[in-house]
């Protein structure tokens, strides 16, 4: 038999090794998620795992949230969509659970170092493939460096890596000026990747990651946090407006979509503009329980073809809110802001300050990057959010 002491540190290592892996492989990271959830249900104690987990609201909201969708595949039309809406989101039933129970807070400085080893590599590998010294692979090209995932999902990861690694370098007192510096340097050539990437969601969350940093690094205080962002915030966007091609024509061509949109509505922006016009439709027609977990396609087409406009039809809003509301009504839109109110409810019960700043700004930035994509339904977004929130939010107590 495996002691509980030598199964604790089997889970630490492999989750190290998913901290590392889940920014770079869906494959690698999986295979990981598979031991572990294999280790896990084999491994007994299954009274003191069930007490553990469900002494957590968190945990409870996450369940519920998932249990909404399995309830919203009874008045769904099309049962094989919605099958695969429940099993993109099962981290929330079986992972989430799971990784609450196996955490240790005393690990939790290894996962993040192992991370940032892994967000140290995407970016090593996304400037060879933009200074041309090795050729584009897998999702990246030359004028849109993001190699291991799409700058979908790319940025906003990356935004909150930078996150990390600025509280580290200002508020970790640990550190050497060596480490300082080193920690200085990483935070400006991520920030330089962050605009040399295409992903607008993401660079929208750099902004607001900012922002709410600026007011941890003031304590709050209000007249020194604003002035900063006045000045610091449109400072950034203009250097990298005026030195970022890219950046340049992300931010044009989405000017130029809202303006003209009722000409063209089949840009990136325009499409989104439509599918929220058209899911609302949907949401005014079925606004306690939605139209079930599957049905989001079906009625949609309807709607898109009632108003007769040209852009095609979608699987997805590109809004977790719109999606949630259009699936599963306000029942299903309350549910998923549960998880967020305990998120912020729980990020001021630690003491430690990487941790009580870090379960603060985590839902924060997800709550401003879900009007963009439905990132709660990506495997690297999906993934980050769930590994950190099972460290960020444990009951301290017990860790």
């Amino acid at each position: 038999m495996i002691s509980n002491i030598t199964m604790e540190k089997i889970y630490q290592y492999l989750l190290i090794l998913l901290a590392f892996l889940m920014p770079l492989t869906v494959a690698g990271a999986n295979i990981v998620i598979v031991i572990i959830v294999i280790l896990w249900l084999f491994s007994g104690s299954y009274k003191l795992k069930f007490i553990d987990v469900f002494s957590s609201k968190l945990i409870i909201t996450s369940v519920l949230f998932y249990l909404v969708h399995i309830l919203g595949m009874l008045w769904t039309e099309d049962l094989l969509w919605g099958a695969e809406i429940l099993h993109k989101m099962w981290y929330f039933i079986l992972f989430l659970p799971i990784l609450y129970n196996i955490v240790r807070i005393k690990y939790f400085n290894y996962c993040v170092s192992a991370f940032l080893a892994a967000i140290l590599l995407t970016e090593l590998v996304s400037y060879l493939i933009w200074f041309e010294i090795i050729s584009p692979f897998k999702n990246a090209s030359v004028l849109n460096p993001t190699p291991f995932m799409t700058h979908v999902s790319y940025n906003p990861i990356l935004a909150f890596a930078i996150y990390i690694v600025m509280h580290q370098m200002f508020f970790n007192k640990q550190l050497g000026k060596v480490s300082f510096f080193m920690h200085g340097f990483f935070s400006i050539t991520m920030t330089i990747n962050m605009f040399i990437t295409g992903g607008r969601a993401g660079q929208v969350m750099y902004f607001a990651m900012l922002s709410i940093f600026i007011f941890q690094f003031f304590n709050a205080e209000k007249i020194k946090s604003l002035i900063a962002i006045t000045f610091l915030i449109p400072g950034v966007f203009f250097i990298a407006y005026q030195t970022s091609p890219l950046f340049n024509e992300r931010v044009n061509n989405a000017v130029q979509d809202v303006v003209t949109y009722e000409k063209n509505g089949n840009t990136s922006v325009g499409k989104r503009i439509t599918y929220a016009i058209n899911s609302w439709e949907i949401i005014k027609n079925n606004p306690i329980l939605g139209v079930g977990t599957g049905d989001f396609p079906i009625e949609y087409e309807k709607i898109n073809e009632a108003n007769g406009t040209d852009t095609p039809n979608s699987h997805n809003p590109h809004n977790m809110y719109t999606l949630v509301l259009t699936q599963l009504g306000l029942v299903g839109l309350i549910s998923m802001l549960s998880i967020f109110y305990y998120q912020i409810k729980l990020s001021f019960i630690s003491k430690n300050k990487l941790i009580r700043d870090t379960g603060l700004t985590l839902p924060l930035l997800f709550l401003v990057i879900m009007w963009s994509d439905s990132y709660l339904l990506g495997h690297f977004t999906t993934l980050v959010f769930i590994f950190f929130s099972s460290f960020l939010y444990k009951n301290f107590e017990k860790s």
